[in-house]
């Protein structure tokens, strides 16, 4: 799964950024998950707008939304469970994050920590924090 995520932007054609966004790109890309986290929640609140809608519009308005729904899963982490250690490594490792990061998530559950996934790819995932001791729930 991991080799997939490293392999696929590699394969999409560099995107030109205009000048007059190449600060505002660079500091977003320099930004942690969390920090970007933040800064949608901020965006949606002062501009009154859900990328979340956004984010499942474009694909809902192409494929049909049954499709839409049958094709991808949500990963929420329901608990930690007793080995909170193993469970903090598994996220860390499937969702290439930080230490730090991966940590939050897990202290923070209930979380969602991924939407929009392939089911075959959610349901390898869900595997791998099971087999860690979480409870997780696809959604």
């Amino acid at each position: 799964m991991a080799d997939e995520m490293n392999t696929a932007p590699a394969e999409e054609a560099p995107v030109e950024v205009p000048s007059k966004f190449k600060k505002l790109v660079e500091e977003v890309e320099a930004m942690t998950v969390l920090e970007l986290s933040e800064l949608v929640k901020v965006l949606e609140k002062k501009f009154g707008v859900s990328a979340a809608a956004v984010a499942v519009a474009g694909p809902a308005a192409a494929a049909g939304p049954a499709e839409d729904v049958k094709s991808t899963a949500d990963v929420e982490l329901t608990d930690a469970g007793a080995s909170k250690i193993a469970v903090i490594k598994a996220v860390k490792e499937a969702l290439a994050l930080g230490l730090k990061e991966a940590k939050d998530l897990v202290d923070g559950a209930p979380s969602m920590l991924k939407t929009g996934m392939k089911k075959e790819d959610a349901a390898e995932f869900a595997k791998k924090l099971e087999a860690a001791g979480a409870k997780v729930t696809l959604k």
